[in-house]
């Protein structure tokens, strides 16, 4: 059996088994990741599906194999904007409102979390997301996000600093 590095070079020559088994190896952190994008289960399935296909396609043209999982974990981590942005432009006011009231009876804590987490910036939130809800490690995260450790650090004392700002100490959300 070949090891993940072996599977990666051959994935990216073109051998469909090869690529088959490194999605299948990493298929239960890349749905992690879409969740905690999407909090949706049918959206995280087909967003997955999406990024394999977009993966399967640009694999030839990846240069270094090794860095197979960071990149189609960044693949993974712009389709999952892309869906975001979908839904903004797609989802009616009502069902916007039905859903948050769904959502509320079930956790007032998380959804604020949620809510506060959609109002920052995508390079805080990234890896806010990474590295809380998929509790990754800092040289993974720079990895994946192509960027050095330090800045990956920068992000997250930024980004947890603009969480604070966004959730007063009751729970509640600043209107801002």
């Amino acid at each position: 059996m070949m090891d993940h590095n072996e599977l990666a070079v051959a994935a990216c020559r073109g051998d469909e088994k090869a690529f088959y088994a490194l999605v299948t190896e990493h298929r239960r952190r890349l749905y992690g990741i879409a969740y905690s994008y999407l909090h949706n289960e049918s959206d995280a399935l087909e967003v997955l599906q999406e990024t394999v296909c977009r993966a399967w396609i640009k694999c030839k043209k990846l240069k270094d194999p090794e860095a197979f999982v960071p990149w189609i974990t960044r693949i993974l981590i712009h389709c999952c904007v892309d869906e975001q942005k979908r839904k903004k432009r797609l989802v009616p006011v009502e069902e916007v409102r039905m859903q948050e009231t769904a959502a509320e009876m079930v956790s007032d804590n998380k959804l604020d979390l949620e809510r506060a987490l959609s109002r920052i910036k995508p390079k805080y939130r990234h890896v806010l997301i990474l590295k809380y809800y998929q509790d990754m490690t800092i040289r993974d995260i720079a990895s994946i996000l192509d960027v050095p450790e330090g800045t990956v650090k920068t992000r997250l004392h930024q980004g947890l600093k603009l969480l604070r700002h966004k959730i007063e100490p009751g729970g509640a959300l600043f209107h801002v």
